[in-house]
């Protein structure tokens, strides 16, 4: 088998059907939403790699840190001979797990993009030669099959990005994961934890205006994909802690009534004056809260790493 495969199950016209799926269940309700999924697009994923690095933004070294910490333990809890890495983008991080787990012999990652996977599992290749690449373009939320690789397999799900799946959808997620686990196998999941509002709002709304920049993107992606007409500026980017549901919301304020129009799907988009569209969740978790929703899909916790200051955790769950 050559070292780098890649399978694509996602039809190539499928990002734009579903972008359009999206805009007209989500654009013409009350209240408006999209879902964050959009802002990727390059430039998105360029300003979401800035966002990392910005001193607000705790996420990416809180797991960076658990990550070089325990990936000698994660190995030793698993013995995995595949990583699978679901939402995988750059890869980045995984680099600390693989260099960890010696008995390693196949990488799966599972992006939507089919550039970034190539980019990602050339890069390492380079590093590590003797690793077999399996890249996915799909969508891990419909229907992934796994290609027949070495076991036993960890799934990795990391970056806290389970947080942007609604309860119902993360039901069905930790469901289908349990469906794909075979006895030996393991999750591997990062959550960001409930703290207090100031730090949660600030890295979401950092001082200099990139994540604004980051959840105006969207519309650009709107504007070019579907040749609306949508005019960032007239849109102002908030986050807002929601206490009771214990997560972050993103949204697009409209600054006055407006209307953008889309003549491609023969639409128009009207905004009241301080309108919003709400652009992303980011729930918050605790540990007890991780475990019942993983029990519920018949997935066991048996290990909860926290970095040092107690911001984001890694949970290691098998199959009960």
């Amino acid at each position: 088998m050559s070292p780098f495969t890649m399978t694509r199950t996602l039809p190539v016209d499928t990002t734009t059907a579903a972008l359009r799926e999206d805009v007209t269940d989500g654009l013409t309700r009350t209240p408006k939403r999209l879902p964050p999924k959009w802002f990727y697009d390059a430039r998105g994923s360029e300003l979401f790699e800035e966002i990392t690095r910005l001193s607000e933004y705790y996420p990416t070294r809180a797991e960076r840190e658990i990550l070089i910490a325990r990936a000698a333990e994660i190995a030793d809890a698993t013995g995995a001979r595949t990583l699978v890495e679901l939402g995988s983008g750059s890869s980045e991080k995984t680099h600390h797990l693989i260099r960890a787990l010696p008995d390693l012999r196949a990488y799966v990652p599972v992006d939507v993009s089919e550039s970034a996977l190539e980019l990602a599992g050339r890069a390492l290749l380079t590093e590590h030669p003797e690793l077999t690449v399996h890249a996915m373009v799909a969508d891990f939320m419909n229907g992934l099959t796994l290609p027949d690789t070495p076991g036993p397999r960890l799934l990795a799900f990391l970056g806290g990005t389970i947080g942007n799946l609604l309860p119902s959808e993360r039901a069905e997620f930790f469901t289908a994961v349990s469906s794909l686990l075979s006895p030996g196998d393991a999750l591997l999941l990062g959550t960001d934890l409930v703290k207090d509002e100031a730090t949660l709002v600030a890295a979401y709304d950092d001082a200099q205006g990139v994540t604004a920049a980051f959840n105006k993107n969207v519309l650009a992606v709107l504007n070019r994909e579907l040749g609306a007409d949508f005019n960032p500026a007239d849109f102002d980017h908030l986050a807002v802690w929601n206490a009771e549901e214990e997560w972050i919301e993103m949204r697009l304020r409209a600054r006055k009534e407006l209307t953008a129009k889309i003549p491609s799907m023969d639409l128009a988009i009207h905004f009241a004056a301080g309108e919003e569209v709400r652009t992303e969740v980011s729930a918050k978790f605790r540990e007890k809260k991780v475990r019942t929703e993983l029990a519920a899909a018949g997935l066991e916790s048996r290990r909860w790493w926290t970095d040092a200051q107690g911001r984001f955790a890694l949970s290691l769950a098998v199959r009960t």
